[in-house]
């Protein structure tokens, strides 16, 4: 439904008022109909569902046995025969075969744990990275068919920046139920997404329209469509919102449309052509992955108090037939914008909300089936920060904090909020900050690889003079990674600061 502050509501007819009120959460979703033995919605794709649900558990299982496993190896190390129990313990709990150089001098002096679990964890990712790219886990047939429904919808690209926090990381695959490939993907802490760097991808689409076609022809009148994803809490707004902007939702969502506008405006200063510019606004509650959408006008212009509710949308449809998701939910659009006496939107902007909202009643569904309703880890539960350019494989939820960056100097907020984020997760409890650093490159561009991998090295210095206080205590780990994204390969590790110190010990 739309919510707005300054006007009346009133229901359109055929559709029953949803209750309005807190989302239930965590124990009391039952009581709120929101349990896992619940009927599902007529538009949910349960087969989908199930497929995501086990791709999520394998991979956070692994990550989470990390520290169960280290905690035993350390009541143990000075057990006889310990480095070959030690290697069948964390063979046979985590598929890992460690180097023995972290296990040959326990009998002599105690473990560093620290080592250990930051190897693991960039063990556990190397792997999950290699996995995703050779047997394409959350692969979508329909990313042909996306691009073809984009362009019907009058865009010819999807660029989705979304706040950096990683309870934001499945919004694209998971979420919005999107072929993570047909969309450009950027995460800025806060959402607060690079206006140059959006604007430099803007010219080099253009000019790929132009000069080869694609991904059409420059003469078909479609335009670049630029989003924005802010996120909010609704069991503890005032605590677990966006760390960026201090939990003030309001706050993140006027910031988010005000880099989009910036980002517009930008176009049409330095090229005159802002019509081929469209832009939208989402909000997502991170407890139950529940969407706001705050749709354009017809004159693309967006209100951070008037949005679609996907939990109204949800309970209004709940008993509607199946047959046809996107035409049903476009109806409902189209008589909750006449309702609240909102100019419409454009007609392809409204086919491409309604598919973005029919994909999130499926995610709805997801988190009542499969975490009743409210995950149990509504803060912060990242395993490590990924920093750099790439990381297409990481499509979960609150699994990796992400910084997007050239330079430290210029993701140096971003950085300090992730920093600050994992010295509560980890540095605190005296567990390392596992940082990996990647760098993506086109293959068909001569030396761009040995130009990744100094990247790489340039920024690992960079973040280690920025927190030489974390490395100096052994508190800052970092794996270095470069891929070349043109030929769809695996990443390769070309560095971690483990190696040196192992080199240096010898």
């Amino acid at each position: 439904m739309f919510n707005t502050r300054s006007k009346s509501r009133r229901a359109p007819q055929g559709f029953q008022p949803p209750q309005r009120g807190a989302l239930p959460q965590g124990r009391a979703a039952a009581a709120h109909g929101w349990s896992s033995n619940s009927q599902l919605h007529p538009f949910t794709r349960k087969d989908e569902n199930s497929r995501l649900f086990h791709y999520e558990q394998k991979v956070k299982q692994a990550f989470a046995e990390i520290e169960p496993t280290l905690r035993m190896l350390s009541a143990a190390q000075h057990e006889a025969d310990f480095v070959g129990r030690a290697q069948a313990l964390v063979k046979s709990e985590l598929g890992l075969e460690l180097p023995e150089s972290l296990l040959v001098d326990s009998w002599i002096k105690p473990l560093d744990i620290g080592r250990l679990y930051a190897w693991c964890v960039f063990e556990t990712f190397r792997q999950m990275s290699d996995e995703f790219f050779d047997t394409r886990p959350l692969a979508d047939a329909d990313d042909f068919e996306f691009q073809r429904f984009l362009e019907q919808c009058g865009f010819h690209t999807l660029d989705v920046s979304p706040c950096a926090d990683g309870r934001l990381a499945h919004v694209i695959r998971y979420v919005l139920r999107l072929p993570y490939k047909a969309v450009r993907r950027k995460s800025y802490a806060g959402a607060m997404f690079d206006v140059e760097d959006s604007l430099q991808k803007w010219i080099e689409t253009e000019m790929l329209r132009h000069r080869e076609g694609s991904p059409n022809q420059a003469a078909v009148p479609t335009r670049y469509l630029k989003a924005a994803v802010y996120h909010h809490s609704s069991s503890k707004p005032e605590s677990e919102g966006c760390a960026a902007h201090g939990s003030d939702t309001q706050k993140a969502a006027a910031a988010a449309l005000a880099k989009l506008q910036a980002f517009r405006q930008s176009v049409e200063n330095g090229f005159c052509c802002g019509a081929s510019i469209d832009l939208l606004l989402i909000g997502m509650d991170t407890d139950n992955d529940v969407i706001r959408l705050h749709l354009p006008d017809a004159n693309g212009e967006m209100d951070v108090d008037r949005y679609v509710d996907a939990i109204d949308l949800f309970n209004a449809t709940r008993n509607s037939s199946g047959l046809d998701a996107e035409a049903a939910v476009k109806r409902y659009l189209e008589d909750m914008s006449l309702a609240c006496g909102v100019s419409q939107p454009t007609a392809g902007m409204m086919r491409l909300s309604a598919r973005l909202l029919c994909g999130n009643l499926s995610q709805i569904d997801y988190v009542r089936q499969y975490h009743g309703g409210c995950y149990s880890d509504i803060g912060h539960q990242e395993r490590f920060i990924g920093m750099g350019i790439g990381f297409e494989e990481v499509q979960l939820r609150n699994l990796t904090y992400f910084a997007y960056l050239q330079t430290v100097e210029e993701g140096a907020k971003d950085m300090d909020v992730g920093i600050k984020i994992f010295t509560g997760l980890n540095a605190r409890r005296g567990l390392p900050i596992p940082v990996v650093i990647r760098n993506d490159y086109h293959g068909q561009v001569p030396g761009a690889r040995d130009r990744a991998e100094a990247r790489c090295h340039q920024l690992d210095n960079a973040l280690r003079n920025r927190f030489r206080d974390f490395a100096d205590r052994g508190l800052l780990h970092t794996l270095l990674m470069v891929r070349d994204c043109q030929n769809d390969g695996m990443a390769e590790v070309v560095g971690s600061s483990l190696d040196l110190q192992q080199q240096e010990a010898h």
